[in-house]
């Protein structure tokens, strides 16, 4: 009786537990086929929580698998999306500079590609009203992108992105939470550029804060980024750690779990 009393025990134990791991999601914007890819939350939760993560300029990357990866330990539902699309991914720094500067340039077309993302993570099980998007560099542009564009999102976190904002366009209220990651030594990233976005965060009414990591520049999440700060870009495994801890008490603090 005890070894049978042991047996449900432990079946009850782990019953919430899912073998979680990415899986790729073939999606199309019109006739251009897209490449995500997807993973379920490790652990089963009545709220499903989501969050959409945007690489950074190259595309889909090491560091954004492991990234869904963790998240999907701490029980969110993760999409990770193709923003370029089949035939049109960047075999270098200057391809991917190409790229992504149409899609900054173009925002409108970067806000369609961020949402159907969303869409592929809310058809993988996530609850549409309680996600998060989340973006490194290039990514980190798109997911202000999603908060300008008031995409259904809780609230969004940008890691070492681009800040910058056309003085043209209309300045709408932003009701998206904003939390940005950044190193103190971004080169990449101007006073006037960082100064600009707080004063549009001002503007807009928004719920933000932004955070800066000593002696860290560009790509500070990503180990692959060397360790030559000189260079611009360069991980900072402390920053990165302490912004993966800030993340989760973004998280916690505005989805439901």
């Amino acid at each position: 009786m005890k070894k049978v009393s042991l047996i449900i025990f432990a079946t009850m134990l782990f019953s919430n537990t899912i073998n979680a791991q990415l899986k790729p999601v073939k999606y199309a914007d019109g006739s251009q086929v897209l490449n995500g890819l997807s993973i379920k939350a490790a652990k089963k939760s009545s709220q499903n929580p989501g969050i959409l993560l945007l690489p950074a300029w190259l595309g889909i990357d090491n560091a954004s698998k492991q990234i869904a990866e963790n998240l999907s330990k701490l029980g969110y539902h993760v999409f990770i999306a193709d923003i370029y699309g089949e035939g049109n991914y960047p075999k270098n720094t200057g391809e991917a500079g190409k790229q992504a500067g149409f899609y900054k340039t173009n925002f409108a077309a970067y806000q369609k590609r961020i949402q159907l993302a969303l869409d592929e993570l809310i058809k993988s099980g996530a609850d549409k009203d309680n996600i998060v998007a989340i973006g490194y560099c290039f990514g980190g542009t798109g997911v202000l992108e999603a908060a300008r564009g008031h995409l259904n999102v809780k609230g969004v976190a940008s890691f070492h992105g681009g800040l910058g904002f056309d003085a043209s366009r209309p300045v709408e209220p932003i009701t998206t939470k904003v939390l940005v990651c950044h190193g103190a030594d971004d080169p990449f990233v101007s006073k006037d550029e960082i100064t600009a976005f707080q004063q549009e965060m001002r503007d807009t009414k928004a719920d933000w804060q932004m955070i800066y990591y000593s002696d860290s520049v560009h790509s500070f999440t990503n180990p692959e980024a060397g360790n030559d700060n000189s260079k611009g870009a360069a991980y900072n495994e402390k920053a990165a750690k302490r912004s993966f801890e800030h993340l989760q008490l973004f998280l916690n603090e505005v989805l439901k779990k």
